[in-house]
């Protein structure tokens, strides 16, 4: 019985410690802002830059498309009154309506010119921005890992966007656990003197030129009389 006894008191002792022992080696968590590294990262704002003068060369181009497109609704609409003259003759209006619907199917083709230069240039800057960003993502997610390995964390969680129920990915944590401007540190030992300091980082650009911003072309309706 007292071997018993002394068993039970020796199982205690041990769950004792090593309840004393997982406190002590208690996972360290640490949290950080992605979305706040990868705006204020100097090479961020280098690529908005380019972009921005991209998609600006891309309105341009459109703005000079859509110009052409209305040059030649102008002349058809020329073609159509010359077609409708009554002192023409019918072989004369024959000529000028076949000049029209040529002119038309112009316009048409130039639409689509518009049409598919605007989804093409969408489409490559908007690639560029999910190229970038994943690979931003991965550089950012490299040193924040060993700023929070230096730091003796076993776990680094993202804080800055919501999880799939669209509620903040961290409800609480204790300011002293964000290393997101240890790790801004970090990246900023490799910041150009040219760069752009993050306080005043212009937002980045819109992806691709906005057809509302240009003057689109305008088909007359209704087509020859």
């Amino acid at each position: 019985m007292k071997n018993s006894f002394k068993s039970l008191l020796v199982l205690a002792a041990v769950g004792a410690f090593a309840l004393v022992g997982q406190a002590q080696t208690a996972t360290k968590v640490l949290v950080v802002d992605m979305a706040k590294l990868l705006d204020n990262h100097y090479k961020t704002q280098e690529q908005n830059e380019k972009l921005r003068s991209d998609g600006q060369k891309a309105q341009e181009e459109l703005d000079r498309l859509n110009k052409e497109g209305n040059a030649l609704v102008e002349q058809y609409k020329e073609l159509v009154e010359q077609s409708n003259n009554p002192a023409a003759t019918a072989e004369a209006k024959n000529k000028v309506q076949g000049d029209a619907q040529r002119k038309m199917e112009e316009i048409q083709r130039k639409q689509n010119e518009v049409r598919t230069f605007e989804a093409n240039t969408q489409r490559a800057l908007q690639g560029r921005i999910r190229t970038f960003r994943d690979l931003m993502f991965e550089e950012i997610g490299k040193i924040a890992t060993d700023v929070a390995k230096r730091r003796g964390a076993a776990l680094l969680v993202d804080k800055s966007g919501p999880s799939l129920l669209g509620i903040p990915a961290v409800i609480h944590f204790d300011p002293a656990l964000d290393i997101t401007d240890e790790v801004m540190k970090e990246i900023d030992k490799d910041r150009p003197a040219s760069a752009t300091p993050a306080a005043t980082a212009t937002p980045a650009p819109a992806p691709a030129p906005a057809a509302s911003d240009s003057p689109v072309i305008k088909v007359p309706m209704g087509g020859q009389k």
